[in-house]
């Protein structure tokens, strides 16, 4: 793993690295040393490690103790986008102007996606997990929409995981892995989202194994977030994790 800038602001503290191929940004508070709990943070589709809702949320959360990491998804931000990605990108967009199923098209792409996702959190993780500022503390997860489509086969697979923070996803593509989640989640869904339709949040809700889960719906489309819900994760994930 190679810092590439550093800086500090309001008792926090934001590192850019490179771990082979994969950019990251790295937030804890300042002066952090020890062992704490570090959340990976993934973004949503067609955005990058540095998205606004990405560094609100990193921000919030260092300020609280946490150690945040985000990363670019494979052929997005700063990584180079393949020519299947642009095809299978390319396809997407025509089909929903078309007027086809969503669900199905979004699940396309995050199978795409997924296994490289996975291989690539997992390596973060590992390394910086042994930085002193992080240390092996508990692990939570936290990704919406296609953060959720790619961290729902990352929780399943990742021991390391102990909570996860998920939503604005439907069924479609990720049942059986949902199965094999049982960590506790918190659970968000926008009652009015044009990408998503309500039947199949619902449904990928039910699909995860976790014994304690937690549904928070609020009207809204898919990107009318209320501000609450990133202090309400704040809440489950130190219950959790802390």
């Amino acid at each position: 793993m190679r810092f590439t800038s550093q800086a500090s602001s309001d008792g926090v503290t934001e590192r850019f690295f490179i771990l082979d191929e994969i950019p990251g940004v790295l937030w804890t508070p300042d002066d952090a040393r020890g062992a704490r709990p570090l959340i990976l943070m993934g973004h949503g589709g067609g955005q990058h490690k540095t998205a606004p809702g990405v560094v609100t949320r990193a921000r919030r959360y260092a300020a609280e103790g946490f150690a945040v990491v985000a990363i670019d998804a494979p052929d997005h931000g700063d990584r180079p986008k393949s020519e299947e990605f642009v095809r299978i990108a390319a396809e997407l967009r025509a089909g929903m102007a078309a007027g086809e199923d969503p669900g199905a098209l979004v699940a396309g792409m995050h199978a795409h996606l997924a296994g490289r996702a996975v291989a690539d959190w997992q390596a973060v993780l590992t390394a910086v997990q042994r930085l002193d500022q992080v240390g092996a503390g508990p692990v939570g997860y936290c990704g919406m929409s296609m953060g959720c489509g790619l961290g729902i086969p990352l929780v399943a697979a990742e021991p390391r995981i102990r909570a996860a923070v998920l939503g604005l996803l439907g069924v479609h593509g990720v049942a059986e892995d949902a199965a094999r989640i049982t960590v506790p989640v918190q659970f968000l869904v926008q009652w009015d989202d044009q990408m998503v339709p309500r039947d199949q949040s619902l449904a990928l809700f039910d699909a995860l194994a976790s014994a304690e889960k937690t549904l928070h719906a609020n009207p809204g489309r898919h990107g009318d977030v209320p501000s609450f819900e990133v202090d309400d994760s704040l809440g489950f994930l130190t219950r959790h994790l802390c």
